[in-house]
């Protein structure tokens, strides 16, 4: 359904260069500049649709799904950033999962998870909410 709204969506911004083409003057600075200016949104508009149609389906085939304590990731890490915060706020470490080296997928996990992830490990890991932010609550190695 979104596909089929970013394509039409796309298509007015064309429709409008047409009319310019037909009864305006596509030769003035003003013609000029309005073409271009819709053949980008145009542009912008079907490069969404186009990302729309490479990503995943589903949450399954990103390897995430709800269990009863939260929701369980699966995938190797391909990289973990430790970020300390200001006083009084919790620290965060920002996590990039791979899928079979196709996709990726980033979390944001509260307090220190570099020793839990090493790099390049297979894991699946079960977030838990926490006052708004994900935790690290298990971590299974494969």
């Amino acid at each position: 359904m979104t596909l089929l709204i970013l394509l039409v969506l796309a298509g007015i911004p064309v429709l409008g260069v047409l009319w310019i083409a037909i009864y305006g003057s596509p030769t003035t600075v003003d013609g000029l500049f309005m073409s271009l200016i819709l053949l980008a949104m145009s542009g912008i508009l079907g490069a969404t649709a186009l990302f729309e149609l490479k990503r995943p389906k589903s949450a399954a085939a990103r390897g995430v799904r709800a269990v009863a304590g939260g929701t369980v990731q699966s995938g190797r890490v391909r990289d973990v950033v430790f970020y300390e915060a200001h006083v009084g706020e919790p620290n965060k470490s920002i996590v990039t999962l791979s899928h079979d080296g196709k996709s990726s997928q980033t979390l944001v996990v509260e307090g220190d998870a570099r020793n839990a992830l090493p790099v390049g490990q297979k894991v699946q890991i079960t977030l838990r909410k926490q006052h708004g932010q994900n935790v690290l609550a298990d971590v299974i190695y494969s």
